[in-house]
């Protein structure tokens, strides 16, 4: 337990990632965040914004910095979309039994309300727009497995999604990494990414019901929302 906090406090830290496992390391968060409902808590956003900034100042004799963003985008990408294929597998195979599950303090049966609400407005771009989402990330494509999206369509949205995310966030990080001023005042721009990234979940949180509907009304009204939307 010591070292997961230990982990999760560092790793906002430059540094102590490269230290210890680098941009790997990186990859493998990103998959357990969008592919492992405990990984709905990890910082996806914070870090592939240090992820661009770790490649802008890193020195690679094998290549230049732009094919050095370019592999890692790719890689990491690809992490992203395995990680929602497992959630999307998951949902699938039990997605009734974790609405019945009761809450822990890993799980919240309030994060899968919220990838619901979110899904039934945006269809299928949910799964788009949900890896902009922190904690909707880990669960939009549970919920998509829960109703039977169909997988070609999941997976177009799942392959799209994924490398907007990446490519946009590293990106600036990669753009903005050898600014001196970004150097010196990146605790401020982390939090400023948390804010504006959790921003819409808190406040969806604070205003969605009190009251949660049972199982069978929640898939219900989701695959109304997907027939409707497969219709259009």
């Amino acid at each position: 337990m010591n070292v997961l906090i230990e982990m999760v406090q560092n790793l906002t830290n430059p540094d102590w990632i490269m230290q210890y496992g680098g941009l790997y390391l990186v990859t493998f968060i990103v998959f357990a965040e969008t592919g492992l409902f405990v990984g709905f808590f990890l910082p996806g956003d914070t870090l592939l914004f240090i992820t661009g900034m770790i490649i802008a100042n890193t020195l690679s004799p094998m290549a230049t910095p732009v094919l050095n963003l370019l592999y890692w985008v790719l890689l990491i990408s690809a992490a992203g979309i395995v990680g929602n294929y497992i959630g999307y597998w998951f949902g699938r195979k039990s997605g009734d039994m974790l609405f019945q599950r009761k809450d822990s303090w890993i799980f919240k049966k309030r994060h899968l309300y919220q990838a619901k609400e979110f899904y039934e407005k945006k269809g299928g771009g949910a799964i788009v727009l949900a890896r902009f989402l922190p904690i909707v990330r880990t669960f939009a494509p549970i919920i998509a497995g829960v109703v039977g999206m169909d997988k070609k369509k999941f997976s177009f949205y799942n392959i799209v999604g994924s490398f907007a995310w990446v490519g946009s966030i590293v990106s600036a990080g990669f753009l903005l990494g050898d600014n001196p001023w970004v150097q010196q005042n990146l605790e401020k721009i982390i939090l400023l990414i948390v804010v504006v990234t959790t921003a819409p979940v808190i406040i969806k949180a604070l205003s969605g019901r009190k009251k949660p509907m049972n199982v069978a009304t929640i898939i219900a009204e989701v695959k109304e929302e997907q027939t409707k939307e497969n219709k259009h």
